[in-house]
């Protein structure tokens, strides 16, 4: 079984070297369907995971400078207590602690996979929507009151799911942020990722429910595949990617829900 999660860890991570997205929205319900594993365990696992992967990726954007530290940071003042409460309440109320909640994160994990499959779809239309709308209308503390907001958001959906940090989070910051690069957009929502996912595993991991066996063949697989599929998303159109991505999307959060 080492080898087929490795096999599923260099998948999961060419099509995140590929497309950007997809590493949490494909890794989770993965582990969940095709390999048995309890949705607590695999969201607490991916969630280490995620947070070791994506400090590579933020290394890189933080020495292009293209993170805004600034975001990152009103993001971080939401996420990351709303993460902890929510891992809080769960292990205390839920029956049978965080393990007994497997209803709940099934459900939340379906719902986190549509959301993302619809900004994937509609990135471009939310973009330009909000340029549209953004004339005249700055409003500098509405919009870091808004980003902690987003913040908190992402901390719980994250913390129960494991999914929205990536392309959630940056349709969110498309909204918030209209005129900002594309490029800063992307590395601020990585950077934001990582003391989140960190956060949010550490706390499964004191809840009992990270698989250290099951992370380590993860990131044997998913290291080389990011690197693979990076070197070739040149060569694979962006408009083929998307759509199939968001449909498989789409496909498992339906059955995650209908469970």
């Amino acid at each position: 079984m080492d080898i087929a999660y490795t096999t599923a860890g260099f998948s999961v991570g060419a099509i995140v070297g590929l497309t950007g997205v997809g590493g949490g929205s494909l890794m989770t319900p993965l582990l969940v369907l095709l390999f048995g594993i309890h949705p607590s365990v695999a969201v607490g696992t991916d969630l280490l995971y995620a947070a070791i992967t994506k400090a590579g990726g933020t290394l890189a954007h933080g020495l292009k400078g293209t993170v805004d530290w600034s975001i990152t940071r009103r993001l971080a003042y939401g996420s990351i207590p709303a993460a902890a409460l929510t891992l809080l309440v769960l292990g205390q109320v839920a029956p049978g602690g965080i393990g007994g909640a497997t209803g709940l994160i099934k459900v939340a994990l379906g719902v986190a996979l549509l959301l993302t499959a619809v900004a994937i779809i509609f990135r471009k239309q939310i973009q330009d929507f909000a340029l549209r709308h953004s004339e005249g209308r700055e409003n500098p503390r509405r919009t870091a009151t808004l980003t902690v907001v987003t913040g908190a958001v992402l901390g719980v959906l994250v913390s129960i799911s494991s999914v929205g940090a990536g392309a959630l989070g940056v349709s969110a910051l498309f909204f918030l942020y209209p005129r900002l690069p594309t490029l800063r957009i992307i590395g601020s929502d990585i950077a934001h990722a990582v003391p989140l996912t960190l956060v949010a595993g550490i706390g499964h991991w004191m809840l009992g429910s990270v698989d250290w066996s099951l992370l380590g063949s993860l990131l044997i697989g998913s290291l080389p595949g990011i690197w693979l599929g990076s070197h070739i998303s040149t060569r694979v159109p962006d408009r083929v990617l998307r759509p199939i991505l968001a449909g498989m999307l789409v496909l498992v959060g339906s059955k995650l829900i209908a469970a």
